[in-house]
């Protein structure tokens, strides 16, 4: 009831404070175990929650590849996360792609399917959030394709090596901004309507959710188990650049990076994860995907729409 309490509240349960309760409540899950011999890809490694991550990860003996959207950065990420991770962590890689880029998506696939004999966990964690549109080189919507695109063709084009390393995990690192928004079902790029930088990246993570369960689904018996998570209120690079006011109302109560990255590393390696698929987490415990207070949910319709126009944007086989 108090863990209810908490999130229902919002302003408690995504601080600092409800992560502090909650690991004081009898129900709060176990450490996770040691990844020794796991190999884990984390997107968005440079900084922030990625980071944090990443270092997690390391810290637990997993192999760690860091991946950023260019080499300059992605060497960076790798060593911050080994002087974060500390002398006794598990080894770390850069890797580079822009997964802005479909192309480059579909190379680094290829490339990462050869090199490595196994992937165990795959954090999709990147994120953008444009102060005005902007368009990928595919002429994707910038957040769209960040957010909700280069994930669905990353966990299409990773299955069959996850599946391998089965049990597998993929960690989609979404937003509690999602429960205020619906997929917009003739929109779903939100081309027509005015931009508005927060309601456009909730609205991505929102669809974020929704490839979540679809991969699950398509997923299921495989191995593989897809999970989302939202952070709650986490001190990122992104918040300060880009909401810099909610910082500061939030700066009393806002997460560390680590905080907000806790749950991402908990469920790449505890064995709760692999006994379900397709849910939303946040502090170690699965939460629903709409509140009555909400948007509410999405239509079977509208969610067959968006995993037709990634199939189409893809290039994919239905």
């Amino acid at each position: 009831m108090v863990d209810t309490a908490l999130d229902r509240t919002v302003a408690l349960g995504y601080g600092n404070v409800g992560l502090w309760a909650r690991r004081h409540l009898p129900d709060w899950p176990a450490d996770p175990p040691r990844m020794d011999g796991k190999v884990v890809l984390v997107t968005g490694a440079a900084s922030g929650i990625g980071l944090a991550a990443a270092a997690g990860f390391a810290r637990l003996g997993a192999s760690v590849r860091v991946l950023a959207r260019d080499d300059g950065r992605a060497e960076k990420a790798a060593r911050l996360t080994r002087e974060r991770a500390g002398p006794s962590a598990g080894p770390v890689e850069p890797v580079a792609c822009d997964l802005g880029s479909l192309a480059e998506i579909q190379a680094f696939v290829e490339r990462f399917a050869r090199q490595e004999a196994r992937l165990d966990v795959l954090v999709n964690n990147a994120g953008v959030m444009p102060e005005e549109r902007r368009f990928s080189v595919d002429g994707v919507e910038l957040a769209f394709a960040t957010h909700v695109l280069a994930p669905w063709v990353l966990i299409r084009g990773l299955a069959p090596l996850l599946a391998r390393s089965a049990p597998a995990r993929v960690v989609n690192v979404t937003s509690g901004g999602q429960y205020g928004q619906r997929v917009p079902a003739e929109d779903l790029q939100s081309l027509g309507t005015r931009y508005g930088p927060k309601q456009n990246y909730a609205r991505t993570k929102r669809e974020e959710v929704v490839i979540t369960e679809q991969w699950a689904e398509r997923l299921a018996g495989s191995g593989v188990h897809v999970h989302a998570m939202h952070p709650g209120w986490a001190d990122t690079q992104g918040v300060r650049h880009w909401m810099p006011l909610f910082r500061a109302v939030t700066r009393p109560v806002i997460r560390t990076p680590e905080e907000g990255a806790d749950t991402v590393v908990w469920l790449g390696a505890a064995p709760e994860a692999v006994r379900s698929t397709g849910l939303l987490w946040h502090d170690r415990h699965p939460r629903p995907t709409t509140y009555a207070l909400g948007a509410g949910p999405d239509t079977p319709e509208v969610r067959r729409r968006l995993w037709e126009h990634l199939t189409k944007l893809a290039g994919a086989p239905r």
